[in-house]
């Protein structure tokens, strides 16, 4: 764990390989063990860094926060572990962070692969509709959101895994990373600052974010769509993603 320049406690993996730095960024609600697909399948090749998001896993959140300072938090990480550059990959959530860090500081990231995740802000309508199952989560207990969370995050793969982890969130905490996630703006206008090579890979019937909204980013490389995947597809259908991920990285790093 770090303690950022602002004060901000971040908890990290860090495997401490020799090979290429590359972060891992877990999506809403996760923790950096959604990465064992990924640490299992290519972890001696390279030097892998899951990062607990703020308000993720190990890392606390203790006031209101954007996905621009989690980004900062994942750069400080970087500095800490005296890396100077990396490649990132990010799935939803952690796509959204992922081009955040490329555009303050572009020079510092090698490559990026994003899954699941858009450029766009979040559609008021869906927005309001979040904050509002956040509440009834908060209200009347997670038993009436979670389920339903699952089957649009995880799809078919089994969520006991996770679904205790989000009942046990906090209210306060709950309220801190909904509306971090849903009060994101939009980056589109700047996406021709982002010079490292994209990778943008996609479920086809992604329910909590269209493949329609997978706008490609410059310097992406063709839309690779993933068939009845889920939202968190690099934990749900980490067989299908780990071979373009590997094949970008080693032709990237």
């Amino acid at each position: 764990m770090i303690t950022t320049g602002d004060g901000q406690l971040v908890s990290y993996v860090d495997d401490g390989g020799d090979g290429p730095a590359v972060v891992l960024l877990h999506s809403f609600l996760m923790d950096v063990t959604m990465w064992a697909p990924q640490v299992e399948a290519f972890g001696r090749d390279y030097r892998l860094i899951p990062i607990d998001e703020r308000g993720h896993g190990g890392t606390p959140a203790t006031g209101p926060f954007d996905h621009w300072d989690v980004a900062g938090d994942a750069l400080a990480v970087l500095d800490a572990l005296g890396i100077g550059d990396a490649a990132v990959v990010g799935t939803s959530q952690g796509g959204f962070i992922a081009i955040r860090m490329a555009l303050p500081a572009p020079e510092r990231i090698t490559a990026l692969a994003v899954l699941g995740t858009s450029g766009e802000p979040e559609d008021e309508q869906i927005a309001a509709t979040y904050d509002l199952l956040t509440e009834v989560w908060i209200a009347q207990g997670p038993d009436t959101v979670v389920e339903a969370t699952a089957k649009i995050c995880l799809g078919d793969h089994d969520p006991s895994e996770w679904t205790p982890k989000w009942s046990a969130v906090e209210p306060d905490r709950l309220r801190l990373i909904s509306n971090a996630l849903v009060s994101r703006d939009g980056i589109l206008d700047r996406a021709g600052e982002i010079t490292a090579p994209v990778l943008v890979l996609h479920d086809t019937a992604d329910l909590a974010c269209p493949v329609a909204k997978a706008e490609a980013l410059p310097k992406a490389e063709p839309l690779v769509t993933i068939e009845g995947g889920a939202h968190f597809l690099s934990l749900t259908h980490a067989a299908d993603v780990n071979p373009h991920l590997e094949r970008f990285l080693s032709a990237r790093l």
